[in-house]
This record gives structure tokens, C-alpha cells and sequence, in this order.
């Protein structure tokens, strides 16, 4: 009897580290639903900057897929996880950090969705604080959707603005091109 307890001890130990992924101080999970759709765990990795690991980024799909472009124009249900690790990340910098992403990514044409990147960017209204984790998510016939800690803030309807967002980390020109290519399973 004793033996089995110590079996089933240890395949519940096994099955729960399966279904995480550890990316430096953050653990991520192998999947996650939104829009009552499950999304697996494409590929992921850490924001530096200066050295100094800001978040954990993950990216999620229906499919595993390693083609940005492609990912970032499918009208389908997907989601970024980012699980902020340092306490150096405020609500100021993300909101700078979104803005020149999205500068980046529109190749500075950011005219035709300059209301939607204000109302987004308005979602993000509380500090931001070491272990929060924010789910950037694409849902398939309602938008673009920013979730803290699993609350849903608000959502920003158009693909057009769902393409500019996902380039922020999936474009020609991301936010940090060692992430993208590990959202893009290249470890």
C-alpha cells in the first residue's frame, strides 16, 4: 500500500510539471481557454532589457505554428502571455513600451487605429507589480482582449488592430527579436 501511494505521489508530480513550463522565475502553463477554446503553448521566453529580465512571454495557438506573419494575420483565437518578473516593469513603461510597439509595428502609420491603441492602452489603469500576470488575448469574433490576473479590463474589436498588436512581438521589427523567436518555438 505504501508503495502505491509513493507511485501515485509520483505520477502526480510528473503530470504536474508536464503541464507547466518554467521560464526563469515564472512558470507558465502548457495550455489555456479563452472563448471556450483551448490554446497550447507555442513557444516562449523572457524580456530583457539591460540585462535585466522584465517578463516572461509566452505565446498561444489552437496549432503550434513558427510563421509570425502568418500567426499574426489568422483571425482565430490566440493569446500572449506575459508574467511580469521584475519589479522594474510600472503601468508608465508598459504604456511606452505599447506605444512604441505599435509605432514599430505599423511601420509608423499608426493613424487608422490611433483610437483603438488609446482605448486599449486605457484598460492598463492600476500599477503594475512583480508577479501579475496579463493575458493579451485574440478572441474570435469579439476582439482583442487584455485580461490582469484572469479579470478581464476590456476588449478592442478589428482585426486590423489584432494584426498590429501581435506584431508588437511577432513582427519584422518586435519588441525583442530573442522572444519572438522563442514565442516561435525556436529555443
Amino acid at each position: 500500500m505504501k508503495r502505491l501511494s509513493l507511485l501515485f505521489f509520483a505520477l502526480i508530480l510528473v503530470v504536474s510539471a508536464q503541464a507547466q513550463i518554467k521560464i526563469g522565475a515564472a512558470t507558465l502553463p502548457q495550455t489555456v481557454t479563452f472563448n471556450s477554446e483551448s490554446l497550447v503553448f507555442n513557444g516562449g521566453g523572457l524580456r530583457e532589457k539591460f540585462f535585466i529580465d522584465i517578463y516572461a512571454g509566452g505565446l498561444y495557438l489552437k496549432k503550434k505554428s513558427d510563421k509570425a506573419s502568418t500567426i499574426a494575420q489568422a483571425d482565430e483565437t490566440m493569446a500572449i502571455k506575459l508574467h511580469i518578473v521584475s519589479g522594474l516593469m510600472s503601468r508608465s513603461k508598459m504604456e511606452g513600451a505599447l506605444r512604441d510597439g505599435f509605432d514599430k509595428s505599423t511601420n509608423g502609420n499608426i493613424v487608422p487605429i490611433k483610437d483603438k491603441i488609446e482605448k486599449f492602452i486605457g484598460f492598463i489603469k492600476e500599477e503594475i507589480e512583480k508577479g501579475q500576470i496579463y493575458d493579451i488575448v485574440y478572441e474570435k469574433g469579439k476582439g482583442s482582449v487584455i485580461y490582469k490576473d484572469g479579470v478581464e479590463k476590456g476588449y478592442v474589436e478589428g482585426l486590423d488592430f489584432k494584426k498590429a498588436l501581435f506584431n508588437i512581438w511577432l513582427g519584422s521589427n518586435p519588441a525583442d527579436k530573442g522572444l519572438k523567436k522563442e514565442m516561435l518555438g525556436d529555443y
